[in-house]
């Protein structure tokens, strides 16, 4: 009778998920019931997803200073949404310029500004950008207490911060990137030259070449690690899609991370993502990391590979498409056993349109996987892609199904092992709306429609009291 509540009870819309402030129940580590996935001191297993987007952590925009975000109110977004989870994102270079960020205006050129920045300007003498110069043996204090501060006040609305610490991709793609950095030698007044072989580009400050700039970095990680340490929201991310020759000091900081918070209150998951252009996805899974997002190579997006339990993996639409996807994909990427999260334009200050509904979809659907999640608890659900037609299928065999139909309106499920009712339940990805079917019997193939007519559907069978 119990389980019928509450099985009754997830459908009911007017439920609040966890992402509605509730406490977090100490750090994330990864579940051993179900690798796929993190686990905290519930022993339940964690689902993630939710958008990001490039400053909500640094400002960023056309003018000089740059506009202040409103991080309050991207919370509360967020909360909306039921999303529980961000990227942190942080900037290495103090200005960039968009100019092929945005296909419908490959030629017009928008200038950014970034700040704070972890070093603070000191000066004597001013960079190439006409401020102060930096002084990389000094931390600005204002960056560490809004890192402190944002990390806060996520972690009191029950949301996951993966924590940024490089940004790989700025320096590679951004014309001239490298002068706008702080370990441009006529940036700093250390004597800090990280582009040691005169390429222009920088790309050594990522490669373990010059040990001068390796240990300013550890010094860099270890702060950060000091300031967020004792909070449960926190992973950490050592670079966005930094270069394929990055791999050897990206597992540096790995090893660095895991090492340096053994001593700690709290130890937290440590991840590694795409590197652009040319990584390999072989790369990450190698990796010591806990937690990986990889690029489209393996169908992640239209078709994404069954997670086998090597890696918990966060599949970005960030390094799929950019910007991308649909409500397909996040239901693909959830019943195969992987996080989806997306990369959101968000109010378009930078890239995009202003919360452009075009991306709704997603938003909303990141939202009712979580809550489907949390309900049903993934911790004894595995991808079972030869129990459903439609190969979409996250279940813990005879007690609980989730079954995605991409297009098809009907599905064939195998309940031959399981000879006993299960209830049937339906949502409707384009609207949200949910229905109760009849229940069937196994202990055959059940072939069920789907009551929505043509689109997609999601179909969930629980074994019924």
């Amino acid at each position: 009778m119990k389980q019928h509540i509450i099985i009754t009870l997830l459908w009911t819309t007017t439920l609040l998920c966890r992402a509605y402030g509730s406490p977090l129940n100490g750090p994330l580590r990864i579940c051993q019931e179900n690798p796929r996935y993190f686990t905290d001191n519930s022993g339940k297993a964690i689902y993630l997803t939710g958008s990001h987007h490039w400053y909500n952590l640094v400002d960023m925009g056309p003018t000089d200073p740059p506009p202040q975000f409103n991080n309050p109110a991207y919370l509360d977004w967020m909360v909306k949404h039921h999303h529980n989870f961000m990227r942190l994102w942080t900037w290495e270079l103090t200005t960039w310029d968009t100019q092929g960020n945005n296909p419908k205006h490959q030629n017009e050129r928008t200038f950014h500004h970034v700040s704070p920045m972890p070093w603070p300007h000191t000066g004597p003498g001013n960079a190439m950008d006409g401020k102060p110069k930096f002084d990389v043996s000094r931390f600005d204090p204002d960056y560490f207490n809004r890192l402190r501060t944002r990390v806060m006040a996520a972690n009191k609305k029950g949301i996951y911060v993966a924590v940024m610490l490089f940004e790989g991709w700025g320096v590679q793609q951004i014309k001239n990137g490298f002068t706008a950095h702080p370990f441009h030698q006529n940036n700093n007044v250390n004597h800090i030259n990280g582009d040691q072989n005169g390429d222009g580009q920088g790309l050594e400050i990522h490669e373990l070449a010059i040990p001068r700039i390796t240990h300013i970095q550890e010094r860099y990680v270890k702060k950060v690690i000091d300031t967020v340490n004792d909070f449960d929201n926190v992973l950490y991310e050592i670079s966005n899609e930094n270069h394929p020759e990055s791999s050897a000091w990206q597992y540096h900081m790995i090893h660095l991370i895991h090492t340096y918070e053994k001593n700690k209150p709290k130890q937290h998951p440590v991840g590694m993502t795409f590197q652009y252009k040319g990584g390999s996805n072989q790369t990450l899974f190698d990796s010591p990391a806990d937690w990986i997002s990889p690029n489209p190579n393996g169908g992640y997006r239209d078709n994404p590979p069954a997670n086998s339990g090597n890696k918990v993996v966060l599949t970005d639409t960030d390094h799929l498409w950019g910007i991308g996807g649909n409500r397909a994909w996040v239901w693909k990427s959830f019943c195969r056993g992987l996080n989806p999260i997306f990369m959101d334009p968000y109010d378009g200050v930078v890239l995009g349109n202003k919360f452009d509904p075009q991306w709704d979809p997603v938003r909303d659907n990141m939202g009712y996987t979580l809550r489907l999640a949390q309900r049903l608890d993934l911790t004894t659900m595995t991808p079972q892609n030869k129990l459903a037609s439609t190969q979409y299928c996250l279940a813990d065999p005879g007690r609980k199904y989730i079954i995605y139909l991409p297009k098809e309106n009907q599905v064939t499920v195998d309940l031959v092992a399981h000879n006993i009712p299960f209830e049937v339940r339906w949502l409707n990805p384009a609207q949200g709306d949910r229905k109760r079917g009849n229940d069937v019997q196994g202990g055959r193939h059940v072939n069920l429609q789907s009551p929505f007519g043509a689109g997609d559907a999601v179909l969930v069978l629980t074994v019924s009291n």
